[in-house]
């Protein structure tokens, strides 16, 4: 009778502590799923990228620019109900902002262009790289967005500089000017260095110098 008593509070005692293993583990699925629901909405808000030209300058060179005008689509897809959707997202917005490097318009081919377009593929890849970590941590990926955001006005503002510099007449004379300057260096540099004056009676590579025993 006592094995009976004994067999079922063990019975009772497993059941009862699979229950509760049961219900930790739905608690903690329902904590995950909320933590992952409070993160997609973070980055759901933050997910706002520049992706409209910002002058007329952009503007024009949408149709000039593949790479340009492939990176600019893609940031105005947004990515919706997951966030596998933006992971998603990422790895294809920092293949296109590799392309950026390719087929520059000879224009806006220049250091501070380049400059702009490495630090913007490196916002782009880091975004990637926090949006595909096991932990995502929202704060980061809006913050890289708001960075990326600022680099975007950069070289957009870059690029209207360059051209709106290109508009500006040289002054009456400025041409000639330099090219004298140019012509200037191109003599000078071809003419060979004379060690003092070749008239002088006391230089001694003139032939006229009295020889000296």
């Amino acid at each position: 009778m006592n094995n009976k008593l004994t067999l079922l509070f063990l019975v009772l005692l497993m059941q009862f502590s699979c229950k509760n293993d049961d219900d930790q583990r739905l608690a903690d699925n329902l904590r995950d799923a909320k933590k992952k629901e409070l993160i997609f909405t973070t980055i759901n808000k933050g997910w706002n990228f520049y992706d409209k030209p910002i002058n007329s300058t952009s503007e024009a060179t949408l149709s000039k620019w593949a790479e340009w005008r492939a990176f600019m689509d893609e940031l105005s897809i947004k990515p919706k109900k997951t966030i596998g959707a933006f992971q998603k997202k990422a790895k294809a917005l920092s293949t296109k902002a590799m392309a950026l490097n390719n087929n520059i318009p000879a224009q806006f081919d220049t250091p501070q262009i380049r400059s702009r377009i490495a630090t913007l593929i490196t916002q782009v890849q880091m975004l990637d790289l926090y949006i595909n970590l096991d932990k995502v941590s929202d704060k980061k990926v809006t913050k890289l967005v708001s960075e990326i955001n600022i680099e975007l006005v950069s070289l957009e503002r870059q690029m209207d500089k360059i051209v709106e510099k290109s508009k500006i007449p040289m002054e009456v004379g400025e041409s000639e000017l330099l090219m004298m300057l140019d012509t200037t260096r191109a003599i000078q540099s071809g003419t060979p260095e004379i060690q003092g004056n070749p008239n002088n009676p006391n230089n001694p590579n003139n032939p006229n110098a009295p020889h000296v025993e």
